[in-house]
């Protein structure tokens, strides 16, 4: 989507911190929705191909260069590292005054980090769903911790790399919607891969059970898209996807660590969890 040029943010310098496989395809849609945009991340410039000249390699000049920031870092850790610690952005003498955390934490850290900034930094959480395929088609969904007015500056941002902007109030509650929904989609997962797996003990061709569910009553994102999502199959490994989505639960539980919340629901979720851990195989692609 091409965002309006009249805008004060065509105005400003993007900058994307964390350009893995989703801040760089998000990094892309800004380019081409026309904003100027500098990436940055710990992986050398060389591996960015076609981007590469808009990668930043030092913290100290990408502070220099940016007005906006968007980190798409990780997790919590890699986000106290990029804003205070080790690259120490919100610590340099020019920082960016407009802060977007892309990337999925607690909501606890939210409110740890707002404390922490600048106080002439303006802060969003801004957590977005969908996949790296749906950052590839700027189509992500975002959760945003603002009201619309209070988010309209950075609205054309937004607009540019998705496609569904849900305003949902004050900071936090961007991240607050998004564990929720990450640990909706974290029992598909699980859900998905067991009956797949279950499937060949009745007899069934996985590939069948997917297009049944995709019909009917099991209809869910991960099964629906189960061949076009690329980490659909991957095994428990501490380095990829499957452990993205158990820190987002754990994120979950953390934000209701001093709730109301039945302990029974609590175990419920930590057996979700813990399951991630402990996914069967996915069965083999068979072309029907």
């Amino acid at each position: 989507m091409s965002g309006n040029p009249e805008s004060d943010a065509f105005s400003k310098t993007i900058g994307v911190a964390g350009c893995g496989a989703m801040g760089l395809p998000m990094a892309k849609a800004l380019v081409g929705s026309g904003f100027t945009v500098s990436g940055f991340d710990i992986r050398p410039t060389k591996e960015f191909g076609d981007f590469a000249s808009k990668m930043v390699a030092s913290a100290d000049e990408f502070c220099g260069r940016v007005d906006v920031l968007i980190s798409v870092v990780r997790d919590q850790q890699q986000t106290l590292d990029l804003y205070f610690e080790e690259q120490a952005i919100f610590k340099q003498p020019t920082y960016p005054k407009t802060c977007l955390l892309a990337s999925t934490v607690s909501p606890r850290f939210i409110e740890q980090v707002a404390a922490l900034l600048p106080n002439d930094v303006s802060f969003f959480d801004i957590p977005m769903s969908g996949a790296p395929i749906a950052a590839m088609e700027k189509r992500l969904s975002f959760m945003i911790g603002a009201d619309e007015e209070t988010a309209e500056p950075v609205r054309p941002l937004l607009e540019a790399m998705g496609r569904d902007l849900h305003f949902l109030g004050g900071l936090g509650k961007g991240m607050a919607g998004k564990v929720l929904n990450n640990f909706v989609a974290a029992a598909c997962v699980t859900a998905v891969r067991q009956v797949l797996n279950e499937a060949e003990n009745l007899d069934v061709a996985p590939d069948q059970l997917l297009q049944v569910m995709k019909s009917s009553s099991g209809g869910t994102w991960f099964g629906d898209n189960f061949d076009s999502i690329s980490w659909s199959r991957e095994q428990y490994d501490p380095a990829n996807t499957i452990a993205i989505v158990e820190k987002d639960v754990n994120s979950l539980l953390d934000a209701l660590q001093e709730g109301q919340s039945d302990p029974d629901a609590l175990n419920y979720i930590k057996t979700i969890r813990d399951r991630l851990s402990a996914l069967p195989p996915a069965p083999n692609r068979t072309d029907s």
